[in-house]
């Protein structure tokens, strides 16, 4: 598997004057991953091979169809066949718990989606937002002032990250992380995108846990590359649903990419409270960080950042 993350090439290299070198190369690889539920195919993917599981359990998630590793009964790629014969373990097929998911009741999908979304599947609008099963917003996926006034109980509002409601009835929530810390989280993001130094091809996702002081250093858990930023992300959530558990709301999501709306709503789908970006968000993006109750950042490059969504989460 490890081969094909990075793939040799030849090619030939031209200048301005136009001479001309040919040498080798490498080239990200992207393979389509058929994932299957319970028999019936589920979604087609375009992605780079390696940390499937990671990916087949995280975009499970995403979509909805799991809240945890516990529903997944089991993940079996054996079908995936090359034409030779030999197994290229590019089908994965996904047995779950009795009960987990009801195929009739669920949105109509189209089967393909591109290295490049992670939400083209999806036929219908009003099936593109997905209810979170760890909301950062107490009782509510979305979040509402009168829900979460009057969906306070006791355990939500003993918890350190849990919001409260200001004087003038806005949603805000305890300091996460410092901004120098922030703007510390592309750098060491970098640091660890081995593939992209070999191909330049690939996104990159990492996921910091945070303590208690938000002027200490995250702790960096894991960080995944695809040639799909959703992919990388999906990989870094599953890593977390098998190593960790969910939700993720002591965490942050730095990416390498754009916060596209299907990344902030990756982060909802796990509760994570923060997620930063080198590039710009899109206005929905930043629309549904605000009503979801995630701190959506953008422009995080050299120790300067925007803030387009609870800002009161930097300290």
């Amino acid at each position: 598997m490890q081969q094909r993350k990075a793939v040799r090439a030849r090619v030939h290299r031209f200048d301005a004057t136009g001479e001309i070198k040919v040498g080798p190369d490498s080239l990200a690889g992207e393979e389509p991953l058929e994932v299957n539920l319970d028999g019936e195919q589920f979604s087609v993917t375009m992605r780079t091979p390696g940390n499937d599981v990671e990916l087949v359990s995280g975009y499970l998630l995403s979509e909805g169809v799991i809240t945890s590793m516990a529903d997944i009964a089991e993940i079996d790629f054996s079908t995936g066949l090359a034409p030779d014969g030999s197994r290229n373990y590019n089908v994965a097929g996904v047995r779950l718990r009795p009960g987990v998911w009801n195929a009739a009741a669920a949105p109509a999908r189209s089967v393909y989606t591109s290295s490049s979304c992670g939400i083209c599947g999806t036929a219908a609008i009003d099936a593109v937002t997905k209810p979170s099963a760890y909301p950062l917003i107490p009782l509510l996926g979305v979040g509402s002032r009168n829900d979460v006034e009057a969906g306070s109980a006791a355990e939500d509002v003993a918890r350190p990250d849990a919001p409260h409601l200001d004087e003038d009835g806005d949603i805000v929530f305890p300091p996460l992380l410092s901004p120098a810390r922030i703007g510390e989280l592309p750098d060491r993001l970098r640091e660890g995108q081995s593939l992209f130094d070999r191909t330049g091809g690939v996104h990159a996702a990492a996921l910091f846990a945070v303590g208690d002081d938000p002027q200490a250093e995250p702790e960096l858990l894991v960080i995944r590359e695809d040639v799909g930023r959703h992919n990388a992300v999906d990989k870094v959530i599953g890593w977390a649903m098998a190593e960790r558990g969910l939700p993720l709301n002591r965490t942050v999501l730095q990416v390498s990419a754009r916060a596209s709306f299907e990344l902030v709503q990756k982060s909802a789908m796990a509760g994570i409270p923060m997620m930063s970006a080198v590039s710009a968000p899109s206005a929905l993006a930043a629309d549904y960080g605000r009503t979801a109750g995630i701190t959506v950042i953008g422009f995080n490059r050299k120790g300067r950042f925007n803030v387009y969504s609870h800002p009161e989460r930097i300290a």
